[in-house]
């Protein structure tokens, strides 16, 4: 069997037909700021970007995502550069084992404000998991990620119940605007535009999970008519959740490793928690039709587990002696196929990737005039840091192919720190 044949047995193809996705994107993009049934959440952030950033105007920002919590000082000067001070990092509440209770909960996060609290007037409130966002910036926790135990803080305010914590603390109450990291991530582009002039902006996130953001007219989102919003909104695509790209057994066969929880279908075709889900799977059918010697066969076949970073390192190198493909006993052929089977993947992931932003890109009705770009602020380790296919250089490619011939000025721009830097953002200019 030809590697071609093995992929056209299980459905896989590494190229794309962009335009088909492109039109499936802008489908159940408007589906879904319509309210009505999709795949794309389209989470309004109720924050425009059409404010300028203040300089040299200070802000508390607190930046939570994960196991650890960052707190610090934010303030912009004339050039656009991010000035931090005061920086301090903890531990994330609820992570060390105990449960708290929201009072608890809510106290800890005053006590970590407090030597900044009379620092600034506001605080840009990075707060990463599953959070619906209201027009007074606070925001209600739908459920916990990444093993926070805090039972009692899903469903409240949290923005409300840290600044109630704050002023029954200390007698100063400050307001928190609560926003996404990616809504974050397109905010911080914002100050690129203090040297350089924007017509829109993107965020797109992609590391252990990906999504995107972009500024949306008010008009056309649907589910929120009557509100009285007007002009332009950030909306959280939940591009992880989209269901319209083609699976192959492959995805399929990494899928069920999750059980029923078939969420996040685009999310495990590109991210950096998956990938390696998905290649454990191509390797280990390549191994049940032939393509691998028999030993190397055997011990791929009775691999558990390989992860995204292993699986680009070792394809990146395939001489590697680290890593959960180390021990496998390949010969020189063993080491060709496995590239042949490996590349596509990364390949499939850059081509799919390029069609997400660029469709978010596309929403914008943006960068007409090539002294206005749309600004495209990417993070990410998983963008920045795979090597297999130069990933990063086949997704910027990727963009020109299908951005340019539809007349779409654009830069990619990277910024370091970015949730802390667009909640600064956010703070500033609520």
């Amino acid at each position: 069997m030809t590697i071609p044949e093995f992929f056209a047995k299980h459905d896989f193809s590494a190229a794309v037909d962009a335009d088909a996705l492109l039109a499936e994107f802008d489908r159940q993009m408007d589906e879904g700021l319509a309210g009505r049934p999709s795949s794309l959440a389209m989470l309004p952030a109720w924050l425009g970007t059409d404010k300028d950033v203040p300089v040299e105007s200070p802000i508390v920002v607190l930046d939570a995502g994960g196991t650890n919590l960052r707190v610090a000082v934010v303030w912009f000067d004339r050039a656009g550069k991010a000035r931090v001070e005061d920086f301090q990092k903890y531990a994330m509440p609820g992570t060390d084992g105990s449960v708290l209770a929201a009072k608890e909960f809510f106290a800890k996060f005053a006590e970590f404000l407090v030597p900044v609290c009379r620092r600034a007037e506001a605080v840009g409130f990075c707060f990463s998991y599953p959070t619906e966002i209201f027009p007074d910036l606070d925001g209600r926790l739908i459920r916990w990620t990444k093993k926070i135990e805090a039972p009692e803080v899903v469903g409240t305010r949290v923005g409300a119940g840290i600044s109630d914590a704050l002023f029954e603390a200390t007698g100063r109450r400050l307001p928190l605007r609560v926003l996404n990291d990616t809504t974050a991530t397109l905010l911080a582009g914002k100050t690129a535009g203090l040297s350089r002039r924007h017509s829109s902006y993107v965020g797109f996130i992609l590391g252990t999970g990906t999504n995107t953001a972009y500024v949306e007219d008010a008009a056309r989102i649907g589910k929120i008519a009557g509100s009285g919003a007007a002009g332009s909104m950030i909306v959280n695509v939940e591009s992880g959740g989209f269901d319209g790209a083609p699976r192959s057994d492959f995805d399929r066969r990494a899928a069920r490793r999750y059980g029923a929880q078939q969420t996040g279908l685009f999310e495990k075709m590109i991210s950096g928690a998956y990938i390696g889900d998905v290649g454990l799977e191509a390797l280990k059918a390549a191994a049940e039709d032939g393509l691998f010697s028999p030993g190397a066969a055997a011990a791929l076949l009775a691999l558990r587990d390989l992860s995204t970073k292993d699986f680009d390192d070792f394809a990146a190198n395939p001489f590697l002696r680290t890593g959960a493909l180390a021990d496998v006993p390949f010969s020189e052929d063993d080491r060709r196929t496995l590239l042949a089977v490996a590349e596509p993947l990364f390949l499939r992931a850059a081509a799919l990737t390029a069609v997400n932003v660029s469709a978010a890109a596309l929403r914008t009705r943006a960068g007409r005039d090539p002294l206005h770009p749309v600004c495209i602020t990417i993070d990410g380790s998983t963008y920045y840091k795979t090597r297999t296919a130069m990933f990063k250089s086949r997704v910027e490619q990727g963009l020109r192919d299908i951005l340019g011939p539809r007349g779409v000025h654009f830069e990619t721009v990277f910024v370091e720190d970015a949730p802390m830097i667009g909640s600064a953002v956010a703070g500033l200019i609520a």
